[in-house]
């Protein structure tokens, strides 16, 4: 057997494999070719061999953080204005940096921002305050869920919106004693959205995914799995590979919001895997649920907490799709082939999302189907019971936890909180809870959503019930092996063992054996894709 290109020595290796952890392994052409203890590794080198000392730091696979929107954070990060709570704590705040911005625009371009989160920056401002800060520029920002929006007058003004425009299919224009208060909801937040979008070239978003992959090495991330992924992105990640601007992995998630992209996939006989271990084809998705912290995911019970002017009363959320006709699109992919995805995140939406995939699965029936639920935060006792019946996926949004953890104990009450992202039950009940961050919804690094699935806590304090707690090994399964597995690529990647991928990263802070609150504060001190080093932090010596 050849000699490996690298060894790594003197490191407290998470294999996350039956085997159990390392001091070292060996790597050969971009795969781990053997793992064991330092001598038998240093044994194996050759004279051209590289020797990677570890320092006795922790070393994990690559993160696999599963859903998530590169494509749209790559535009947003190169066009839009971040509105996120690190920098807007004030309502004053925010319409000071819109009216900052606005001065610096070229003429005819919107104001665009996103991630503002309105419970931490002072409530959502008045139409009214929007017109004043804009002077006459359209504005829309998209709240940090991704699934409500504020408009200015002049936005709908351009999308053509007036006082008597009927609220979309599934959407809604808020109104306040007749007149637009500015927030808008779901189907009617993507008119803005397309109207911004529509400019989009696969230029800005192949550019702004170059910011995108330095930030997911930056923190250990090796694998991402673009969320409702349109064609425009899927050309242009391609034409990224071709000129070889390419540094991490990437699974497609085809969008069913793209009308007729799916049913070209199906047309084409493209099935689930297609493509390679850069870049491949893993499944397809449907997004009928929407925002718990937004107040517009389906719930049987309403919203607690006083309504925002505008909001429905009584408010239980909303669906997206009409259930025989998403029954019938989720049915045709999967017969196809095609790994199947619904977003459900109250527990009326992972209902309407189960009984979509229980249909789908009783005209085609398949074993090792691995239909996931996306997101499936308010998982039930009932709810629990169905996904391991129905051997379903909970594709978890644990990026949730932390950032948005606070708007759910308001909003759903405190004794809900045993049910939301319920870990401890999902592990001890046998149902695969891969976990997710869904940036830009919430921030890209893993570490705050690792920590508050072992400590139960977000960033501000709350409380999500520690009952649901799990240990720092499981909460990193989560984000390797059975995010991998999640996908059909635990052949690949998740674990360090021999014939995997070599994506491995080496954190300054040991997150599996020390301070369970240290973990949110974890740094990577080197990331590397298939054995290439392709992040490092400054002052690290690896």
């Amino acid at each position: 057997m050849p000699a490996p290109d690298l060894i790594l020595l003197n490191g407290r290796v998470a294999t996350m494999a039956e085997g159990g952890d390392c001091t070292a392994f060996a790597v050969l052409d971009g795969r781990f070719t053997a793992t064991g203890e330092d001598a038998d590794i240093a044994a194996l080198a050759g004279p051209a061999t590289r020797v990677l000392d570890a320092q006795g730091r922790r070393v994990i696979p690559g993160i696999v953080d599963g859903h998530n929107h590169p494509d749209a954070y790559a535009v947003r990060l190169l066009r839009w204005t971040l509105l996120s709570p690190d920098r807007i704590q004030s309502r004053a705040e925010l319409l000071a940096t819109i009216r900052a911005r606005c001065a610096e625009l070229p003429p005819g371009r919107w104001f665009a921002g996103y991630r503002l989160n309105e419970r931490a920056s002072g409530g959502y401002p008045s139409l009214a305050e929007l017109d004043a800060a804009t002077g006459g520029r359209p504005l829309f920002i998209l709240r940090t869920d991704g699934h409500l929006g504020l408009a200015n007058s002049a936005a709908f003004a351009a999308c053509g919106i007036g006082p008597d425009t009927a609220d979309p299919p599934f959407g809604r224009f808020d109104r306040d004693g007749g007149g637009f208060t500015g927030l808008v909801r779901e189907t009617a937040a993507h008119v803005f959205l397309n109207a911004i979008h529509g400019q989009d070239t696969e230029e800005d978003i192949a550019d702004g995914m170059e910011m995108v992959q330095d930030q997911c090495l930056a923190h250990g991330i090796t694998s991402i799995a673009n969320s409702l992924c349109p064609s425009k992105a899927i050309r242009a990640y391609q034409t990224m590979k071709r000129d070889g601007r390419w540094r991490l992995r990437m699974g497609i998630i085809a969008s069913g919001r793209e009308d007729g992209l799916i049913e070209a996939l199906i047309a084409a006989g493209i099935q689930s895997g297609f493509g390679d271990s850069t870049l491949r084809l893993i499944g397809v998705e449907w997004c009928p649920d929407c925002s718990t912290s937004g107040r517009t995911a389906a719930y049987y019970a309403p919203y607690l907490g006083t309504p925002v002017p505008g909001e429905p009363v009584p408010n239980t959320g909303m669906l997206l799709y009409d259930r025989d006709d998403l029954t019938r699109r989720a049915t045709a992919a999967h017969a196809a082939g095609l790994q199947v995805m619904i977003e459900g995140v109250g527990d009326r939406g992972i209902d309407f999302a189960l009984d979509v995939m229980e249909a789908a699965l009783a005209a085609h029936p398949v074993a090792d189907h691995r239909m996931r639920v996306e997101h499936c935060c308010n998982v039930t006792p009932e709810i629990l019971a169905r996904l391991r019946r129905g051997g379903f996926v909970d594709s978890s949004a644990t990026g949730f936890m932390d950032e948005l953890g606070e708007a759910y104990v308001a909003h759903r009450g405190q004794a809900e909180m045993v049910n939301m992202w319920p870990h401890r039950a999902l592990i001890d009940a046998g149902v695969p809870a891969p976990g997710h961050s869904d940036f830009a919804v919430c921030r890209v690094n893993p570490f705050t959503a690792l920590s508050a699935m072992v400590t139960r806590r977000t960033a501000s304090g709350a409380d999500l019930d520690i009952r649901q707690a799990i240990t720092p090994r499981e909460a990193l399964a989560a984000y390797t092996t059975l995010a991998a597995w999640a996908q059909r690529e635990e052949h690949e990647k998740g674990r360090i063992g021999p014939g995997l991928l070599a994506d491995f990263a080496i954190l300054d802070n040991d997150i599996l054996e020390g301070d369970p609150a240290a973990i949110a504060g974890t740094r990577v001190l080197s990331t590397r894709v298939g054995g290439v080093e392709r992040h490092r932090m400054a002052s690290a010596s690896p």
